[in-house]
């Protein structure tokens, strides 16, 4: 039987201007308007995956069985919106991958990020398969399609290509040039080509939310969508990639993977258990590194909930995810220093001095990968933790030596300017929402002060040293006396909060939650898990006593026991999180108690890490964070908690919710529990700190 494939057309008369080639009425497309309002596809992505060589600057996602954003020329900038296929007899019917049929998605090597989906129709007619790479050796996104009829029909496969070029999707142009769809914006540009080659094309003319789509011949084809920044050259890549065999792209892609797996550590012991899920995390955490600009890491090649809805002053042009933080890129670089890739960690480094410290030695709360600030809060663990890592992998050098003095004096002349309080006091701590004296901040800061100072008598400056030495001294000394509670309602004896907005921690203080949480809460009700970087970095033992109760503290109000095990959520009254029915997180009215937040598989490694330090088995703690992943081995920044009266509203307990995935940092912190466990201490822990402090 012939089965012949064919890239969908939208319905006819909607363009944003000039004419749409469209098909027979018979065989249109769902409707789609293209002058509505782009935006970008739901978060939870089931594949992230780029060639591992650098000279193919092109990364895709899929989410809901269609290829979601691909990233062009860099991975602050998402250049596609989506890319769907839908399958139709002609005349009855028209089903679309990411509403009408059922898809797996898996990565057939376990040691590379090369996907398949697989799509089937719910009423048995047919299958359709696609394997998606990139070009190894240029800016091109590859799928190879098959399908094939189960009950001897004769079925259609139509693409739907809704370019977003250059991070907007509202002022691409498109046209046909002989067999290939191009669009444009001026700065980057697409061309869709396919192999056999595209007939019946169809395009908006723009400038707009341009939709495009061809036709194929035959039972299987290969689709090529090549990038540049001229419709010239993006065509002339697309060519270029259509002449090679896909084998051989396949080839090529797994081999470039293969052999970075190979030159780092062997999987631990450790992880022998989860192997698969270890070298995905692995994997997840290199691609996520920009190829123009090495060592800029951003957060998620995802735009969840409103961050992809393209809202004004908010999350329009998208960014967010697709930024740089130093306090992730610190969790990044632990973790690949773990596993064995110390230039990638050096190269982490090196960019955060070189290129995103700012002239007065601090670090912005975010970047584009370029270094541009985006977001313009000022967290003090962000610029200290760059401190701590760049002695951690030893770039200690001229180099590197005056970027750690700027942001060590950054630290201790520090004044916030509302409150007139100075340092630990942070203007914000890692969750983002809130100013105060942070247990998890101050601990940054005391670290990045001691390795500051051992760096300054490298380098002649003792004067330096003795004087960040005192501070960090009197901090550590104090930490407690800003953060433990001694008359808390939680317990009878003293406990970590998650913050003190005064510094006294005796007293009430009330603030607002934020993120839709309540208006105004007893600063002594709020604990979070974030404290226990106190024991990680070698300040406080394992068996203080404010550390263990805080312990029972946390796990009685936020701890979430899942059939595939424990998470935490980040703090009472926690509001960045899905609604009660797995509705998308948006901005709310403060008080409402519309969002909740819920697990976190990042304080589930941290836990984990903890349990090392104290002597436990951490084993259940990585076994619960790989549990976690879904089939293609992608990790949620929070899986839902079965919280009443939903139960499984959106998703199976302990399994990603519709949040960012992959996210980096939960990626991130696998491998490196796993590395804690084998080597029995944090791997990130350095002995110049815990043996001042604690040994």
């Amino acid at each position: 039987m012939h089965v012949r494939l064919l890239a969908g057309t939208l319905a006819l008369g909607v363009a944003v201007t000039g004419a749409l080639v469209s098909l027979p009425a018979s065989e249109a497309a769902p409707s789609a308007d293209p002058g509505e309002k782009q935006t970008w596809t739901e978060g939870d992505k089931t594949g992230f995956g780029t060639a591992r060589e650098r000279r193919s600057n092109v990364w895709f996602t899929l989410q809901d069985g269609r290829t979601s954003e691909v990233f062009y020329p860099d991975l602050s900038t998402p250049s596609v919106s989506t890319l769907e296929l839908l399958v139709t007899d002609g005349a009855t019917f028209t089903d679309r991958a990411s509403e009408d049929m059922t898809t797996t998605v898996s990565r057939p090597d376990p040691r590379s990020l090369r996907f398949t989906q697989v799509h089937e129709d719910k009423d048995g007619k047919y299958r359709l398969t696609e394997q998606h790479v990139t070009d190894p050796r240029r800016d091109a996104y590859v799928v190879k399609l098959r399908l094939k009829s189960l009950d001897g029909g004769d079925y259609k496969v139509r693409v739907h290509y809704d370019p977003a070029l250059d991070n907007s999707g509202m002022d691409d142009t498109g046209r046909t040039r002989g067999r290939a769809l191009v669009a444009t914006d001026g700065r980057v540009s697409t061309a869709l080509i396919g192999k056999p080659a595209l007939t019946e094309l169809g395009t908006d003319a723009g400038p707009g939310n341009v939709q495009q789509t061809a036709e194929i011949e035959g039972d299987s084809a290969t689709l090529v969508l090549g990038f540049g920044r001229s419709p010239a050259k993006a065509l002339r890549t697309a060519q270029q990639s259509k002449k090679a065999p896909f084998g051989k792209s396949v080839r090529r892609y797994d081999g470039g993977w293969h052999g970075y797996l190979d030159d780092l550590k062997n999987v631990p012991a450790s992880a022998r258990d989860i192997e698969d899920e270890y070298l995905a995390s692995v994997l997840v955490v290199a691609a996520a590194e920009d190829k123009l600009n090495p060592g800029a890491v951003i957060a998620s090649p995802s735009a969840p909930w409103v961050w992809g809805n393209e809202v004004p002053d908010l999350s329009s042009p998208s960014g967010a995810y697709h930024l740089v933080w130093s306090r992730d890129s610190y969790e990044f670089a632990t973790a690949l220093w773990a596993a064995g890739d110390k230039a990638a960690a050096r190269r982490i480094v090196d960019w955060l001095f070189e290129v995103q410290q700012k002239d007065d030695g601090s670090f912005p709360q975010n970047s584009d990968v370029q270094g541009t600030p985006v977001w313009g809060e000022l967290q003090l663990d962000e610029v200290a933790l760059p401190i701590v890592l760049s002695r951690l992998v030893g770039r200690t050098g001229a180099k590197t030596w005056p970027g750690v003095r700027k942001a060590a004096r950054f630290l201790t002349g520090f004044r916030d300017e509302d409150t007139g309080r100075r340092a630990p006091y942070s203007p914000q701590e890692r969750w983002e929402n809130q100013s105060g004296y942070s247990p998890n901040s101050i601990a940054a800061q005391i670290s990045g002060l001691v390795c500051a100072a051992d760096m300054a008598r490298k380098h002649g400056r003792k004067d330096l040293a003795r004087k960040w030495l005192r501070i960090a001294d009197r901090w550590q000394r104090k930490v407690d006396d800003w953060t433990v509670t001694p008359n808390g309602p939680l317990s009878d004896a003293p406990y970590y909060l998650r913050l003190t907005k005064n510094g006294q921690p005796d007293t009430a203080s009330p603030y607002p939650m934020g993120d839709g949480g309540p208006t105004s809460v007893d600063q002594r009700e709020i604990v979070d898990a974030s404290y226990l970087t106190l024991v990680r970095f070698g300040l406080r033992p394992a068996d203080d006593p404010a550390i263990t109760n805080t312990l029972g503290v946390v796990d009685e109000h936020l701890k979430v026991e899942t059939p595939n095990g424990p998470f935490w959520r980040r703090f009472n009254h926690d509001g960045y999180g899905e609604t009660r029915t797995g509705g998308e997180w948006e901005i709310t009215e403060p008080g409402t108690g519309t969002t909740l937040g819920r697990g976190w598989p990042i304080l589930t490694g941290e836990r984990g890490e903890y349990a090392v330090s104290a002597g436990e088995d951490a084993t259940p703690y990585l076994a619960t964070m790989a549990a976690a992943a879904n089939d293609s081995g992608m990790i949620s920044e929070q899986v839902w908690d079965g919280r009443p009266p939903t139960g499984e509203a959106c998703c199976p307990a302990g399994e990603g919710t519709r949040a960012a995935t992959p996210l980096t940092w939960s990626h991130g912190n696998l491998v490196r529990l796993a590395w804690t466990i084998q080597r029995g201490e944090p791997v990130d822990q350095q002995e110049l700190v815990a043996g001042r402090y604690v040994d």
